[in-house]
């Protein structure tokens, strides 16, 4: 493959592939055209039996009660301060059966505590995450790359639905119209063994030429999702942060009942909270990196990045960055320190990005 290599939580992943043209092209192929990515490193988790629907609502923030099977929701394992434990994607597979995909770097972590925390419920805890390598097909001509290669309907497939159809002659595939670049496309979970896996792969990679389809990395993977606001834990979301100050409250049910992580929300949300996460683009030059000092004339540090880059698609430096309340206002000027110098940066509305919404 030519491609650059790193170490991404054991995975030997590729960041960017120089055959597609780098980052910024990979970046660009899924805003305008169809871009493939190799999530395999990502974690499964099925729930399933008697009491799978109250497990699940006991352990994540969003209520799965409201989900149709075939349908997935944004959510999150919390510890009981109302912290992360992972974000996750819940998906209804049939009553009384449920598949959380979590994230690759905290997989061991987020399995454990599945099982401990469903000890009380009657049903099944499996980890399944070794049976599928999960090939993500982003950006607007994913669904006419992945059309050519399935008899599944997949205009019949809204986003964040799932569907089960043949794909590349292997039966019973799941098709989820989800994904992590702020744009449309599916995630498919194919066996897992290298044979089939590689063949699935070249057989996207052929049905896309027509769309100018790229092998993407996890370099543009993290700059998409930066320019959507997507959280990726360890950064936007921790054990350290909670939901109402990582901006998540849309995901939150808190009128669901009982859910671990709950009470500590509540005394968080009368209490108010002190910082809160918000857009930054640079004004003058220099790009706002991961774990950079933001600061306040007169008032020293007042805060840090979580995620910062070029954004290619833009064409500007942004940053998410935890900042205290008083300046979470867009326009707000601020500085980050890079290389011990201030460069300005002003608060922005976030997502910095949003896809266009269909015309047809």
């Amino acid at each position: 493959m030519g491609a650059k290599m790193v170490d991404f939580n054991g995975w030997d992943m590729p960041v960017e592939y120089p055959k597609s043209g780098g980052l910024i092209a990979e970046h660009l192929a899924v805003r305008n055209g169809v871009g493939v990515f190799d999530v395999s490193h990502m974690g499964d988790i099925r729930v399933h039996g008697p009491e799978a629907l109250a497990a699940v609502q006991h352990m994540t923030m969003n209520d799965a009660s409201k989900l149709a099977i075939g349908q997935c929701q944004y959510s999150a394992l919390l510890y009981p301060q109302g912290t992360f434990v992972d974000d996750v994607i819940v998906h209804k597979l049939g009553d009384d059966d449920y598949l959380l995909v979590i994230n690759a770097g905290t997989r061991e972590k987020d399995v454990s505590w599945v099982r401990d925390n469903t000890r009380g419920f009657n049903c099944k805890v499996e980890d399944l995450s070794d049976n599928y390598t999960q090939i993500a097909i982003q950006g607007p001509r994913g669904v006419d790359t992945l059309q050519k290669l399935t008899d599944a309907d997949l205009s019949k497939v809204k986003f964040y639905w799932f569907t089960h159809g043949t794909v590349c002659g292997l039966p019973n595939i799941m098709i989820a119209r989800t994904g992590y670049t702020a744009e449309d496309g599916f995630e498919i979970y194919v066996p897992t063994d290298e044979g089939t896996s590689a063949r699935v792969w070249n057989e996207v990679m052929e049905a896309g030429k027509e769309f100018g389809i790229v092998a993407c990395g996890l370099g543009s993977r993290n700059t998409l999702r930066l320019e959507g606001k997507l959280p990726l834990y360890g950064h936007e979301i921790s054990d350290t942060i909670n939901v109402w100050e990582a901006g998540l409250e849309r995901f939150l049910k808190m009128d669901k009942g009982e859910f671990t992580g709950r009470a500590a929300l509540e005394r968080a949300k009368n209490e108010g909270i002190t910082r809160t996460l918000v857009g930054l683009e640079s004004i003058e030059r220099g790009i706002p990196r991961d774990g950079y000092k933001v600061l306040s004339d007169g008032k020293g540090e007042i805060g840090y990045v979580t995620s910062g880059s070029y954004a290619p698609f833009l064409k500007k430096n942004i940053a998410l960055a935890y900042v205290p309340l008083e300046f979470a206002q867009p326009e707000t000027v601020v500085s980050v320190e890079i290389r011990g110098a201030p460069v300005k940066c002003k608060v922005v509305p976030t997502p910095f990005y949003k896809r266009p919404k269909k015309t047809s």
